[in-house]
């Protein structure tokens, strides 16, 4: 199914799945505004090695050449004059760096308990499909006390191609047993919207860091500010209204 963005009011938008019966996540800057940890472990690791003659990184640097990669695309964009392994040892070193620092920092989207609540309660099929590794991913989702809500936590570096190629997401509709039909995603980096968008399934873009002009061009089908955006519920409502929820009951292996 192809959407594009601003085409169609977001309630008319989502009933068009009608019955849905899955909803997938991406993990950071959709459930945790993490970004801003990230940002910060790259800025001081790359300060030590002196790249970019000493001169920190900036926020639209991050934004243009990391935020939502996979860490093998990061690696490559960030050095690509050295050794792939050295390149990624300090990519890994820097995940680690993040682990450390996110225990006392991470802060959830708002609203997220609430729709994580309607979708448990509308017993819609859910996954976390994420480029971040595996560590990561688990980390935030625990902190996030989200680790029972995950049917299904798929990792980019798990698949044969990372976001922004679609096989996560088809990954995970495979795993849920879902149909791309019956589906809808929520992203907040353009990788990721491209991705979902690819896989055939509209994706709901969160404004949490990146762009709205980006996020849109990559085919939002719209976009909310968190998930106490009434544009956001006004959708979720007519769904409901509409009768279009598939009360999934089939269990899924976690």
């Amino acid at each position: 199914m192809s959407i594009s963005p601003d085409s169609h009011a977001p309630e008319s938008s989502l009933t068009r799945l009608a019955p849905v019966e899955a909803v997938l996540f991406d993990v950071d800057g959709t459930l945790c505004d993490s970004d801003p940890l990230h940002y910060f472990a790259f800025r001081e690791m790359l300060l030590e090695i002196g790249y970019n003659n000493g001169i920190p990184i900036d926020e639209e640097f991050f934004i243009k050449n990391i935020a939502g990669r996979h860490s093998d695309d990061t690696a490559r964009i960030l050095f690509p004059d050295w050794d792939f392994e050295k390149a990624s040892k300090f990519v890994d070193d820097k995940e680690a760096m993040f682990r450390r620092i996110v225990a006392e920092q991470l802060k959830p989207i708002d609203g997220i308990h609430k729709l994580c609540k309607w979708v448990e309660d509308q017993g819609l099929k859910r996954a976390a499909v994420t480029n971040a590794p595996r560590a990561n991913a688990e980390l935030m989702i625990s902190m996030l006390g989200l680790s029972d809500f995950f049917q299904v936590v798929i990792i980019g570096s798990e698949c044969e191609r990372a976001k922004p190629f679609p096989d996560p997401y088809l990954k995970a509709l495979k795993e849920l047993n879902a149909s791309a039909e019956h589906t809808f995603i929520f992203e907040d980096s353009a990788s990721g919207i491209k991705a979902g968008v690819a896989a055939g399934m509209p994706v709901i873009g969160l404004t949490t860091r990146n762009p709205e002009k980006s996020l849109k061009e990559a085919g939002a089908t719209f976009l909310i500010k968190d998930y106490e955006d009434p544009k956001l519920w006004k959708a979720l409502g007519e769904l409901e209204k509409g009768g279009a929820i598939l009360r999934c009951q089939s269990s899924v292996t976690k």
